[in-house]
């Protein structure tokens, strides 16, 4: 058997690619667009506007400059993904806006700092990255995204084209590190890739080239959000070191959620409910403190809650289960969330300690904050 020796760290690696495979060559987290916990597949009109917003797939946020002007949906338009895929991230625009000069709008990840400090970027051995992705659109023309530090005062818009409507096209762009400027190294700000669906004049500049300032598009890039009814879709988004593309590297589904829910940590049922949320201490007959353990521990101390409360059952001391009538936010440690339970007739005692769990299927609770 012949072997070939490949790579800076002198490894054998099976695809050629003098790269790692499956230890962590793809820094962009849920790149195939599989996970989304917040939705459940149902579309997300994208109605925040002027910041970094969390509200359909995990990892991956919007921010516009008006409202309303797409929806967010996985696997919307239910196309064929690309080979080897079964999810994408779905844009839909709602209107033919005309994008003025300081308008923007763009789907974004911001990779966490931790996850880049081996590039060496804003020092002189920055390292060379490729982004690859698979992208199908129903507009042709020059596309537009870019990378962003944590400060917003370096930028590379980049641009790549799509040469057929409503056809599966696989990009990539190779980018040669940033040697200044600021690029965290913590838990905070990274780097943010991001997809431009319009952008105004004020955010697009020369294509390919690192440039002082806060820039997410290239300039003369097609505007999505320019059509009614146009479509955008992405799915196999991988941004790794080296000047070439390599397969996308594919995670366990288990891995691939556990990294998601460091950033939103969750429960949920996926059975027919009757799942044990965790314990409650109850505070008075009707109130008390339901606890819960992350499997994950978060980047941060999340800092809210969603919950339904007619999805939540508690067992009181010595008493019937009981459907909570409300459910709210309690405070949060790295290791434990609580949350406050009510219920509407008198069933637990003081200091005593029972147990909630979910209901429903399909029901969930998200701990949010944690997101970058």
């Amino acid at each position: 058997m012949t072997m070939t020796i490949s790579g800076s760290s002198g490894l054998i690696f099976p695809d050629g690619s003098g790269q790692e495979t499956g230890i962590g060559r793809n820094r962009i987290i849920n790149g195939d667009m599989r996970i989304d916990q917040r939705s459940a597949g149902t579309s997300v009109s994208t109605s925040s506007t002027g910041t970094q917003t969390y509200a359909s797939l995990d990892r991956w946020a919007y921010i516009v400059s008006q409202a309303s002007k797409f929806t967010i949906q996985q696997n919307a338009g239910s196309v064929t993904p690309p080979t080897g895929f079964t999810n994408y991230l779905g844009i839909t625009s709602l209107s033919s806006y005309t994008v003025g000069t300081s308008d923007y709008f763009n789907v974004n990840q911001i990779i966490e700092g931790f996850n880049i400090a081996d590039l060496g970027w804003g020092t002189a051995n920055a390292k060379t990255i490729t982004i690859s992705f698979w992208v199908r659109s129903s507009l042709t023309g020059t596309f537009g995204g870019s990378l962003r530090n944590s400060a917003i005062d370096r930028s590379y818009p980049f641009s790549y084209t799509i040469s057929a409507a409503n056809t599966w096209e696989q990009k990539s762009i190779t980018v040669a590190g940033d040697t200044t400027g600021t690029w965290l190294t913590n838990n905070g700000h990274g780097i943010q890739l991001a997809f431009s669906l319009g952008m105004g004049s004020t955010y697009s500049a020369t294509a390919n080239a690192w440039a002082g300032g806060n820039y997410v598009s290239a300039t003369g890039a097609t505007s999505v959000v320019g059509t009614n009814g146009a479509t955008f879709y992405i799915t196999g988004v991988q941004l790794e070191i080296g000047s070439t593309a390599t397969p996308f590297e594919r995670r366990m589904y288990g891995q691939e959620l556990a990294l998601c829910q460091r950033y939103l940590p969750a429960t949920s049922s996926i059975g027919g409910g009757g799942e044990q949320g965790g314990q409650v201490l109850w505070i008075s007959s009707t109130t008390g403190w339901g606890t819960f353990i992350p499997i994950v521990q978060p980047r941060v101390v999340p800092t809210g809650f969603t919950g339904t409360a007619s999805e939540i059952t508690v067992r009181a001391s010595a008493s019937s289960n009981t459907v909570t009538s409300a459910v709210s936010f309690a405070g949060a440690g790295l290791s434990q969330f609580l949350f406050n339970v009510t219920i509407g007739a008198a069933a637990g005692a003081a200091n005593a300690s029972g147990f909630w769990y979910l209901n429903t299927a399909g029901a969930k609770i998200l701990w949010t904050g944690c997101e970058i």
